[in-house]
């Protein structure tokens, strides 16, 4: 039988706890996880106000709690990473934690569920997801999990239907690098999301049931300010990625090529047919451009660090086909329309090379300067 069915996560995992002024549902969490075995509780507070740290110190009192205390709010970024480190620290048994919130939105029996299926998939993130077309949810909720969502698919190609659930259950191995990830408040949760896919941690998604209670709904995410944090924090991943680096590469390349090759077409088309002075001409700017293009990606765009010839050999393995095949349907387009003018030929290979530069970027970075 796998070992992993056999373990019980109440045992193996920490449950983390991260939490600012919390009221009377805190303590009934607490007691519930405990009911149900759960061993390990990490509770952070994070700078709550006074009147609400009496929370914390009943807490404390209980077995297998342990309060940790910011003096001021840093945020739950922070607060995430300082657990994280207490439990690779003084916990380095355990097989990982389950973040979850305070305020009662997750049942006992869906965080159980996250983390026995981390422990079935021990090199994966399990994300409990909610259904957000269930009634009741606050509109805000909706509002913001599908604009971040959609965000996700189109920009990052992340498929996720849940971006901002707090119940997630990581594997011990992935602290350290969650505990290095960059944001302190709301926005390192996106973050962590972001990171996983490229840094190439896999994740699964786990329904849960979505609770709200809409006499008593609160919640310390600040619309503008929050809202604003995330998406500057896309932003800034998606200007950091390797589509967007490899968009400039592209681009400055493309600049280069296609200079050459309306100054060689004309040069050329005095002592050639049109037909040869085309091909003549790309062959030439394609032979200069290509290398400028490799270098730029290799070092910029993918960051290769290991064998550099090796993945030289696979550039051109990829770029003299692709060539080829640029070469031919030019040429016959050249042909084919009678094109004599250099201005125009240059503009139909901007065509015909579009049409071939999102199969390349895909090639080159599963195939040319995939990391190991």
């Amino acid at each position: 039988m796998d070992q992993s069915k056999q373990l019980d996560c109440r045992a193996c995992m920490a449950i983390v706890l991260p939490s600012l002024d919390p009221d009377k549902k805190f303590i009934s969490v607490i007691e519930s996880l405990l009911r149900e075995g759960f061993r390990h509780l990490v509770i952070v507070n994070d700078g709550s106000k006074a009147e609400n740290r009496h929370f914390f110190d009943e807490a404390a009192q209980k077995p297998g709690c342990t309060v940790l205390t910011h003096e001021v709010n840093r945020g739950k970024g922070r607060a995430l990473k300082t657990a994280f480190g207490y439990v690779r620290e003084k916990l380095p048994e355990l097989r990982g934690v389950i973040t979850i919130d305070g305020d009662g939105q997750h049942l006992t029996k869906d965080i159980i569920a996250c983390g026995q299926r981390m422990l079935e998939n021990d090199d994966k993130v399990v994300l409990g997801c909610r259904d957000f077309s269930q009634p009741g949810v606050p509109p805000r909720s909706v509002a913001g999990n599908r604009t971040t969502s959609r965000f996700f698919r189109i920009l990052f190609g992340i498929h996720l239907s849940d971006t901002q659930t707090g119940l997630r259950a990581i594997p011990a191995k992935y602290l350290k690098t969650f505990c290095d990830i960059e944001g302190e408040r709301f926005e390192y949760e996106t973050n962590m999301l972001l990171y996983m896919k490229r840094l190439g941690i896999g994740f699964l998604e786990q329904p849960i049931t979505t609770v709200y209670d809409p006499d008593d709904y609160s919640s310390h995410y600040n619309a503008v300010k929050d809202s604003w944090r995330i998406t500057k924090v896309m932003l800034r991943f998606l200007i950091t990625g390797s589509g967007f680096r490899y968009l400039v590469s592209s681009f400055l390349s493309f600049l280069l090529d296609n200079g050459l090759y309306h100054l060689l077409f004309s040069l050329f088309l005095g002592s050639m047919a049109k037909e040869a002075a085309s091909a003549a001409a790309q062959a030439v700017a394609r032979v200069l451009s290509s290398l400028f293009n490799f270098t730029l990606n290799d070092r910029f765009v993918f960051q290769n660090k290991t064998d550099h010839g090796k993945a030289f050999v696979k550039y051109y393995c990829l770029c003299i086909p692709q060539t080829l095949i640029s070469m031919v349907c030019l040429t016959s387009l050249v042909r084919a329309l009678e094109i004599s003018s250099p201005g125009l030929a240059t503009f139909v290979k901007i065509v015909v090379e579009t049409a071939l530069f999102f199969i390349s970027y895909f090639i080159q970075k599963k195939w040319v300067f995939k990391k190991k």
